[in-house]
């Protein structure tokens, strides 16, 4: 479970909700200092069982740079209204949402990161033709579903779901497991809510598909190659999600930059902020250029 380390809003950061042809998605919004955006916007979509607040501490350094910065709650998660229906959740209909979102958000070509499951999901809108983005990047994310001892623990959740509930799982499990952290209490009654604001529906499908994810790196090479598409492959060196050599081999595969964050494990921007939010700074810039 993503915890983040703070939940007091940095300057120029604020709650806003985003209204698509999709509807509405909660999220968090930072704009620059002088409040009007020189550069491309950002938008951050967090994996499976987080939310906005996972990108909290990176939101303001990112948008210093000159851009607008978006970080949302997927469709079911959290503060993002979802209904009963397990369609909603596969990750071509969250991948749908994806681009209703950058749509929503322009003119101007959005830069896409997507952490984890949220990597998944991002690339299925990368691989639709509607959807032409300033750049993706995958944060500690694979190049297909999940495997070994994060794959059980999917499937435990996802069974668990259907027979107790996520009130009885937090109870049992999740809470006990933040406290025996030492998560302070203000951020374990945030998870708490985040965790009853869930849509089960959604968790059980979610984990569905992040388990299932089929391999589409080479489909996502074969694009870059023909529309020159900047992709970044990011991720903490001690990830313990997907390998960090399966991460490397897959930016191999995409031929993308890559970008290893020291003293970070699975959520580098949690971990790690400004070395996050300088690489993604420095990638986001270097693709606009490559653009004009």
């Amino acid at each position: 479970m993503s915890t983040p380390r703070f939940l007091t809003l940095p300057p120029g950061v604020r709650r806003t909700t985003v209204e698509t042809s999709r509807g509405p998605f909660a999220a968090l919004e930072a704009l620059p200092g002088s409040g009007v955006p020189e550069r491309c916007p950002a938008l951050l979509v967090p994996g499976y069982t987080g939310s906005k607040e996972d990108f909290i501490a990176v939101l303001h350094p990112l948008a210093q740079a000159g851009r607008r910065v978006v970080a949302i709650d997927m469709r079911g998660q959290y503060q993002t209204p979802g209904g009963g229906d397990p369609a909603e959740y596969t990750r071509a209909a969250l991948g749908d949402d994806i681009v209703a979102l950058a749509e929503a958000l322009g003119p101007d070509p959005v830069h896409v990161v997507g952490h984890s499951f949220g990597g998944l999901v991002t690339r299925e809108a990368v691989l639709t033709e509607r959807f032409h983005p300033a750049s993706y990047t995958a944060m500690s994310s694979g190049p297909a579903g999940v495997t070994g001892q994060s794959a059980a623990k999917a499937q435990a959740l996802r069974d668990a779901i259907p027979q107790l509930g996520m009130a009885q799982i937090w109870t049992l499990s999740l809470e006990p497991d933040a406290v025996g952290r030492g998560v302070p209490p203000e951020i374990v009654d945030f998870l708490k809510a985040r965790t009853m604001g869930n849509c089960e529906t959604g968790l059980v499908t979610m984990a569905q598909e992040l388990l299932s994810a089929p391999d589409r790196v080479d489909e996502l090479a074969k694009l870059t190659g023909d529309t020159g598409l900047r992709t970044l492959v990011l991720y903490g060196e001690d990830d313990d999600v997907w390998d960090p050599r399966v991460q490397a081999a897959m930016a191999e595969r995409l031929d993308a930059a890559k970008v290893v964050i020291p003293s970070a494990a699975h959520s580098p921007a949690v971990d790690a902020p400004e070395t996050v939010a300088s690489a993604l700074t420095d990638f986001w810039n270097h693709a606009e250029r490559c653009t004009r």
